[in-house]
């Protein structure tokens, strides 16, 4: 499932948005619609009250981070939240750290991948290794910045 039928923003916004319940819904009325951990999105769409949903992928507010600028050039959502369409339950993937963000930043072209591809969380180089190449010629093309000083993340 795309990533962006329920976080339809993160094309646009700095920001990756939660679904309402009824968004979830949508799917859950069919999918797994009787599991007790679906509970609270039933109740909420039922009555209305919001999910007091858990931030799991939060950066400490010192931190800014731009979703829409990192999807929209090449960089998938697996990068930093693992494969969370075959997680059980969403945890972390990766630490989220500086040195994690920096290590991307200082290569990215080992991260980019086309954009047809940047919401299939399966995908794969056909061919693994081209990606430095392939990764180098997207860096180029989009014109991507490998921003290492302190206010490219630090606002």
């Amino acid at each position: 499932m795309d990533c962006r039928y329920c976080h339809n923003g993160v094309e646009s916004s700095y920001h990756s948005n939660i679904p309402s319940s009824t968004s979830c819904m949508n799917c859950h009325n069919q999918v797994l619609k009787d599991d007790p951990k679906l509970a609270l999105v039933r109740e909420s769409a039922a009555t209305g009250r919001p999910i007091p949903w858990v931030w799991i992928h939060k950066t400490p507010d010192y931190v800014y981070f731009n979703h829409a600028v990192h999807v929209n050039r090449g960089i998938s959502c697996v990068e930093c939240h693992g494969q969370i369409n075959l997680m059980d339950e969403v945890h972390h993937a990766q630490p989220l750290s500086m040195t994690f963000c920096l290590d991307c930043h200082r290569q990215p072209e080992a991260f980019l991948r086309p954009p047809e591809q940047v919401y299939n969380l399966n995908w794969k180089p056909a061919d693994p290794t081209r990606q430095l190449a392939d990764g180098r010629r997207f860096l180029e093309e989009w014109k991507v910045e490998r921003l290492e000083h302190c206010s490219a993340c630090h606002r």
